[in-house]
């Protein structure tokens, strides 16, 4: 799930949204066809986790802009360069292990 998390936010940074709890789960639910989260509670404790790691940062939004629009305060995130260098490895790694196996036309193994 933190993978998918640091995706999430670095697509909402990328397109100006702002990355905080219903938007990412939003994101993430649309990259994952609402498969990726069972919870929201799962969400937070994840991002805590990532905050804790250093992958992402967490500053609450200035409350002029919450109050200005009639809401709580929301907790943005962002993703560090620890963030961005573990999501690139993460890539890295799944395009090998996809790459690795090429199979062979019209052979299936039997056992």
């Amino acid at each position: 799930m933190e993978y998918s998390i640091l995706s999430a936010v670095v697509e909402l940074s990328a397109s100006r949204t702002d990355p905080y709890g219903y938007t990412i789960a939003a994101s993430i639910a649309r990259a994952d066809e609402g498969r990726g989260l069972t919870a929201h509670g799962t969400l937070y404790k994840a991002l805590g986790r990532l905050v804790e790691s250093g992958m992402l940062v967490a500053a609450w939004e200035a409350p002029e802009t919450a109050e200005g629009e009639g809401r709580p305060r929301r907790r943005l995130y962002e993703v560090t360069a620890a963030g961005a260098k573990a999501l690139q490895t993460h890539a890295n790694e799944k395009l090998s292990a996809s790459t690795a196996f090429t199979p062979v036309p019209g052979r299936l193994a039997t056992s």
